[in-house]
């Protein structure tokens, strides 16, 4: 009985240990910071298409480490557009309640505003 249960132990302690040790060569990888939209956009595409290219070769533990550091530089961007789109959206709804009420300041106001932050996106 005791030789079955030693093996099964060990096999238990290096499946509770591993995702730990697994753990430690990733966790330290920080990204590259998106601080304004523009940063968001740039980071987005340039690490989109990075991923793209390593997810279109063979999926080896090297380029699942470079795959797991790129998605932290996407994170990031990512945060930071969404931020932003959620004022966006507010801003369009002020545009849109602004309409109905015919305040032509308040819609001049918003539409700048929003064209503004929507163009940093797309032109």
């Amino acid at each position: 009985m005791q030789t079955f249960l030693k093996p099964v132990a060990l096999a238990s302690a290096l499946l509770f240990t591993a995702p730990v040790i697994a753990d430690d060569d990733y966790g330290h990888f920080k990204g590259k910071p998106s601080e304004t939209l523009e940063e968001a956009v740039a980071n987005f595409s340039e690490y989109n298409t990075k991923l793209e290219k390593v997810l279109a070769g063979d999926l080896t533990p090297e380029a699942m480490n470079e795959i797991h550091e790129l998605t932290y530089t996407i994170e990031n961007a990512l945060a930071r557009i969404n931020e932003e789109f959620d004022g966006l959206a507010v801003t369009l709804e002020e545009i849109h309640l602004s309409s109905e009420r015919m305040e032509t300041d308040q819609v001049q106001e918003y539409g700048e505003q929003y064209l503004d932050t929507s163009r940093k996106v797309i032109e």
